[in-house]
């Protein structure tokens, strides 16, 4: 099983800053994706959605702003984490660009620890899957780094679709998700997998957690939750 990548769009036309940018993300163990123009941003975008966008204020084609504002209109978009990157350091731009939709803002020159403790602290609060690298549930521990799952004091063998799908549902307890919502959740947008697979790595999943099996309910002409009560949510 491979480890968990978290991609990083960065849109940046100054190349030195984009080399920059480059070097620090992955040397802190990102997956990074460097475009110079908001064009070639959003078709990076239309491909596939990454975890989060460093975004420049000034782009040669058009206003980072501009694209940020199409991506808040997207519902596919509407909320992906995005932090603007700009030497524009007034308190009124710095408003201006959180008002249209930033989730935060960086003025440059910036420190490369600085920026990506915001990008962490970014995707903990919107993205806890991402962020943490321990999470625990009733009798479930999934470490992210060493990529092993126990169930009370037992290790779980799991395939990296089951891995992906109890990451998820950990980060989420409680809350009830269609199949649809799944596959777009964990495996992405742009996966070609039919619904009803999701119910065979359901099924496949709940056997490896064995006594911790009943946390994964069925909600009837819903789809399914990770709850440690008794009865699931009524359909």
């Amino acid at each position: 099983m491979q480890k968990p990548q978290t991609d990083l769009l960065v849109v940046e036309d100054e190349p030195s800053i984009a080399e920059l940018l480059k070097f620090s993300l992955e040397n802190a163990g990102f997956s990074v994706v460097i475009v110079p123009s908001a064009a070639q941003a959003r078709e990076a975008v239309a491909q596939s959605l990454p975890h989060l966008v460093l975004l420049d204020w000034m782009l040669p084609d058009m206003p980072g702003l501009s694209l940020l504002k199409e991506w808040r209109r997207n519902p596919r978009t509407a909320i992906l984490p995005v932090i603007m990157l700009t030497a524009k350091g007034m308190e009124e731009d710095k408003v201006k660009g959180l008002n249209e939709g930033a989730d935060d803002y960086v003025t440059k020159p910036f420190s490369p620890k600085e920026l990506v403790a915001r990008i962490l602290a970014l995707l903990r609060r919107k993205m806890p899957e991402i962020g943490q690298q321990i999470q625990i549930y009733g009798l479930i521990k999934i470490d992210l780094e060493r990529l092993e799952v126990t169930v009370g004091d037992m290790p779980v063998m799991l395939d990296q679709a089951e891995f992906k799908l109890l990451r998820y549902l950990v980060a989420h307890p409680e809350r009830v998700y269609s199949r649809a919502q799944l596959l777009d959740k964990v495996w992405g947008d742009h996966a070609f997998i039919e619904e009803r697979t999701v119910d065979v790595h359901i099924m496949r999943l709940r056997k490896s957690l064995g006594p911790a099996h009943d946390y994964i309910k069925t909600v009837r002409g819903v789809g399914y939750q990770l709850s440690s009560l008794s009865r699931s949510v009524p359909a």
